[in-house]
């Protein structure tokens, strides 16, 4: 009985934490567009002695959100300014910038693309 039930707990320790950890993870994200359109985003990361920081370029506005919520927190700025500044275009994104101008125009090579873009920016 002793043996089922540290078992048990284990188990349901172990269950806890892959499922925190799933939680915890940031959304998965197509490595090529997604660091393509990065560069133009208002938003940088600080590494700091402290921990992270979001830095908005814009305005100098500073956010440091617990290591927990961070990459949440960062993919939820990204999806707040790519739906204001990003536009789909046959086979291009087009960044726009504050006045509707195009900035850059970014080429998407494969439907994993497109659909990502579409559904992380929400396009």
């Amino acid at each position: 009985m002793k043996k089922a039930l540290i078992f048990g707990f284990f188990t349901a320790f172990l269950i806890l934490g892959m499922l925190s950890m799933k939680r915890a993870m940031p959304e998965a994200k197509e490595n090529r567009i997604y660091a393509a359109i990065k560069v133009y985003s208002p938003y940088i990361v600080e590494k700091k002695v402290g921990g992270l920081t979001i830095i908005d370029k814009r305005n100098g506005e500073k956010e440091s959100p617990s290591s927990q919520e961070f990459f949440h927190r960062v993919d939820e700025l990204d999806k707040k300014w790519g739906k204001e500044h990003l536009s789909i275009e046959n086979n291009e994104v087009l960044i726009l910038g504050e006045n509707n101008q195009t900035v850059a125009r970014i080429f998407i090579e494969t439907e994993k693309e497109r659909d990502f873009v579409k559904r992380f920016y929400g396009l």
